[in-house]
């Protein structure tokens, strides 16, 4: 489990830098993919190669109150937009809306000790 290259994408203030953080404290390597600023789909594909993708997930009033943003549901639903690609194609998917960041580390932990990575030469599409 902690060889594995852990991949996080989610629109802004779902949880990405703190799972990051917490992952870290415990060996494991992680990156977020700023997928939800990127126009290319498939971005967290190409520049990361994560052996597992995680999508975190937060609603629209959640990500306001968390994040403390000023921004327009439409900036929410296009960074939703943006996401599609990579949400469809998630190994984990976590809304995170009623979870505290523990509970969502430990989600992860729990999911990632059982989580067989595909063959290296597979093509995930």
């Amino acid at each position: 489990m902690h060889d594995l290259l852990v991949g996080i994408v989610g629109p802004c203030a779902a949880g990405k830098s703190t799972l990051l953080q917490n992952l870290a404290t415990r060996g494991i390597r992680g990156r977020h993919i700023a997928q939800e600023h990127s126009y290319v789909p498939d971005m967290w594909q190409r520049i990361t190669h994560p052996d597992v993708l995680i999508f975190l997930d937060v609603s629209y009033p959640q990500s306001v109150l968390r994040g403390h943003l000023t921004w327009t549901q439409d900036e929410y639903a296009e960074q939703q937009r943006r996401l599609v690609h990579a949400r469809l194609h998630a190994d984990l998917y976590l809304q995170t809306d009623p979870l505290t960041p523990l509970q969502v580390v430990q989600t992860v932990m729990s999911f990632l000790a059982t989580f067989k990575p595909f063959h290296p030469l597979s093509n995930r599409v």
